[in-house]
């Protein structure tokens, strides 16, 4: 009997490669940018996998990358720490610089 049986979308393993203007981005954010670190944030079922840079002061900025992999050579390439989003969680410094943004008056 096949009542029991679930049909199975099928699973997308890579997401879209980031384009040039992505890595432009984030290595323009490194180089204007002291003490920057990476997370991969994984892929959900809204997003893709994306690489997320984070500098001392808590600024940030946030770009999908092809997969956990490439976003690692990318890092050991930009020769910066990298981190799994899922096991460091994110830093106080970015919720401290996200609060910060919110309570800065609009102009």
């Amino acid at each position: 009997m096949a009542w029991f049986r679930r049909r199975r979308e099928p699973v997308r393993r890579s997401g879209r490669p980031a384009d040039r203007a992505d890595l432009e981005h984030l290595a323009e954010f490194i180089r204007s940018r002291r003490g920057v670190e990476a997370y991969i944030e994984p892929q959900t079922t809204v997003t893709e996998t994306t690489i997320l840079l984070i500098a001392h002061d808590g600024e940030w900025t946030r770009r999908r990358i092809e997969s956990p992999e490439a976003a690692r050579r990318f890092a050991h390439q930009q020769a910066m720490p990298i981190y799994d989003i899922r096991l460091m969680g994110y830093p106080q410094r970015m919720r401290d610089y996200n609060a910060r943004q919110k309570r800065r008056p609009a102009s």
